[in-house]
């Protein structure tokens, strides 16, 4: 049998799960999504191994993905057998089949042959998300209530806007996250930015556009607990980044709300660009990856 490498784009409502990561008695997408798998795939009882998923950015619990990315190797034999009777491309067949066994909140919307040299987590370049806010008690939507932070208070987000700026760049933003034995907190923020969106779907809303090559835990919900300080004017615009440069935690920038999070994208280079992107990540990183995280975002 032959091992092949497939690429999984998939979304999710992270509500009801308990995170990304497989956890004893817990829901979680990627227990969910390997049980899923192992059903369509038939594995066990023919000897082939169980489907072990390795994803681009894990997600705490309650955060949601639009752009999610993950890989799993399966057996070849067991993909061709997916398709069953019909004559279907066997990777549009585990997409239709995945849909009848896993449940509506989470959705694998494409499955490819992953390019040679593609990990889902380490060649990935970079991450972004987005937390929506609404402060205008008049345009709460309920039917939004799931992925919108209400925010009793209104916002100053020309002061957030201001006081994100400086945060941009390679730092160490140990006041930013949780720390965890033997892990690095320095990260490349590459976009940090507030705006209030005056058309489309998040119109009216404060949104926040973050984008990095990888996060440490909490790292952008503590980010928007910053921001958030300043917004209401507890805090000077210049407070964040002060806090950046001290390198500590502080209560006031508090971890938000996961609901309000989303995993909008993961970019990856060019094909031929995969497999030198990955080790370098893994190099870079270093004694970040000695302690499994917990969590990212």
């Amino acid at each position: 049998m032959t091992a092949v490498r497939l690429r999984l784009d998939l979304a999710y409502d992270g509500s009801d799960f308990a995170g990304w990561a497989r956890q004893p008695a817990l829901r979680t997408v990627q227990g969910t999504l390997e049980d899923g798998l192992a059903t369509v795939l038939r594995t066990g009882p023919r000897g082939v191994a169980a489907p072990r998923l390795v994803v681009a950015g894990r997600t705490d619990a309650g955060v949601h993905a639009r752009g999610q990315v993950a890989h799993v190797d399966v057996d070849d034999e067991a993909l061709a057998a997916a398709r069953g009777r019909s004559e279907r491309d066997p990777l549009d067949a585990l997409v239709t089949r995945l849909a009848g066994v896993l449940p509506p909140d989470l959705v694998v919307h494409r499955v490819t042959l992953a390019p040679a040299g593609f990990d889902a987590r380490f060649s990935a370049l970079r991450r972004r998300y987005t937390y929506r806010i609404c402060d205008d008690a008049a345009a709460r939507d309920p039917l939004t209530r799931s992925h919108v932070l209400w925010h009793t208070r209104a916002l100053d987000v020309d002061a957030m806007h201001g006081a994100a700026a400086p945060l941009v760049g390679l730092h160490d933003f140990a006041a930013y996250c949780k720390p965890r034995p033997e892990a690095t907190t320095i990260r490349t923020l590459e976009r940090f930015e507030w705006a209030r969106p005056t058309d489309g779907a998040d119109a009216g809303l404060v949104v926040a556009t973050v984008q990095a090559d990888a996060f440490c835990h909490s790292m952008v919900r503590s980010l928007v607990g910053a921001s958030l300080a300043v917004g209401e004017g507890r805090r000077a615009v210049t407070w964040p980044a002060e806090l950046l440069e001290a390198r500590r935690r502080d209560a006031a920038a508090h971890v938000v709300a996961a609901h309000g999070l989303t995993l909008e994208a993961v970019e990856y280079p060019p094909d031929d660009e995969l497999e030198a992107r990955a080790g370098q990540t893994r190099a870079r990183r270093g004694a970040d990856e000695v302690a499994p995280a917990a969590g990212c975002c």
